[in-house]
C-alpha cells in the first residue's frame, strides 16, 4: 500500500451526511465502501480544554470511472473539505 500526504482540496457530496462521492485531483469519484467517521484525537487539545471532540473527517475507499481505486482521509477545515492523505 502506497501512502501519499497531501492537503488539497476536494468537492465532496453527502447523502445522509455521509461521504457518497467526489471530485479530486481532476477526477470524479464513488465511494465504494462504508465511510469510517474519524474523531479528533484526545491528544490534538490541551488537557484543561473541556470542548467536545468531535466529527474531524471520513476515511473511505472511492473508486474512479477507470476502476482505479484509492482510501481516503478527508476532513473539513478552513474553507471546505480537505484530502489529507490518499492510500493506493
Amino acid at each position: 500500500m502506497t501512502d501519499t500526504t497531501s492537503t488539497h482540496d476536494v468537492t465532496l457530496w453527502l447523502v445522509d451526511d455521509v461521504p457518497a462521492r467526489m471530485f479530486y485531483a481532476g477526477r470524479r469519484w464513488s465511494v465504494s465502501d462504508i465511510p469510517t467517521r474519524l474523531r479528533d484525537s484526545v491528544w490534538s487539545l490541551a488537557a484543561d480544554d473541556d470542548r467536545r471532540r468531535g466529527l474531524y473527517g471520513w476515511r473511505f475507499q472511492a473508486t474512479d470511472p477507470d476502476g482505479e481505486t484509492f482510501v481516503f482521509d478527508v476532513y473539513c477545515g478552513e474553507g471546505g473539505w480537505h484530502v489529507h492523505r490518499a492510500y493506493a
